[in-house]
Formats: C-alpha cells, structure tokens, sequence
C-alpha cells in the first residue's frame, strides 16, 4: 500500500469515528422516558411548546396565544395549563411510566385526556395523541 492512501485511510477513519462520537454525544432522546420527576423537577416545573406537528408529521404553525402557552406541573398530581388568550385550565394528572402514557384530567370533568410519551427528559416533554399529532414542549 502506498503511504499516500494509507494516510487517507486513516484520515477517512478518524473523520468517522469524530462524527459518530458528535452524533452519539448529541443524541436524539426520542424514546428515552425517564421517571416522573422529570415533569415536575423538585416541586413543579413550567413547559412551553417548541414544535407542534400534525397527524401526517406536517409541523403546525403556532399562533402568537399558542406560544404563550404554559403547561405547569406539579409534583402533587396537578397541573394547570395557561396561554394569553383563553385563561386557564388545572386539573390532575396521571403517569404510567411503564405504558409510557401521561392522562389529563380537567377540574370537573370525567373524562381525561390521554397521550402516548415518547420523550420525557429533564428539559424536553414530547407527547403523542392518539390521531398522531406530536406536540414537543421544552423546559421553560
């Protein structure tokens, strides 16, 4: 082998072995739930919407009330959910960290809201409906 293609060799390696340790260290945490802590940190925590999607993966526009939107939660079971245009609405909520599922259940209603959770990390929540449609919230 000549040395001239025997130093591309390893520069070739060395560029890829650097790249996959940026994308290793940068990782998706898409699928990675962790425990119910991390919705609410020591007492609660306050998430804001960064993306939105639709049913067929199509991101949604955010209208200027939606990016006002807070989801708080508290470590007692409720949360209360804000934006600048209709008010609020609390409520309880419940977490299956085995189903990797999260229910809201609004103040003086039966029926609940259920969502499929497919990150739940200390500074990103992404929660899936049951039509498909993504909405990805980051720590506020």
């Amino acid at each position: 082998m000549k040395p001239q293609s025997l130093f591309s060799l390893r520069y070739v390696a060395s560029l890829l072995l650097l790249l996959s340790l940026f994308v290793t260290a940068c990782g998706n945490d898409k699928g990675k739930v962790e425990g119910v802590n991390m919705l609410y940190g020591t007492d609660s925590k306050v998430w804001k919407t960064a993306k939105e999607t639709d049913a067929t993966g199509d991101k949604v526009k955010q209208t200027d009330a939606q990016k006002d939107q807070q989801l708080h939660v508290f470590a007692n079971g409720n949360y209360t959910m804000t934006d600048g245009a209709a008010g609020a609405v609390s409520g309880k909520y419940t977490f299956d960290q085995a189903a990797k599922t999260i229910s809201f259940t609004p103040e003086g209603s039966s029926t609940s809201n259920q969502f499929a959770v497919e990150t739940l990390t200390d500074d990103k929540l992404t929660l899936k409906s049951a039509d498909g449609a993504t909405l990805m919230l980051e720590k506020e």
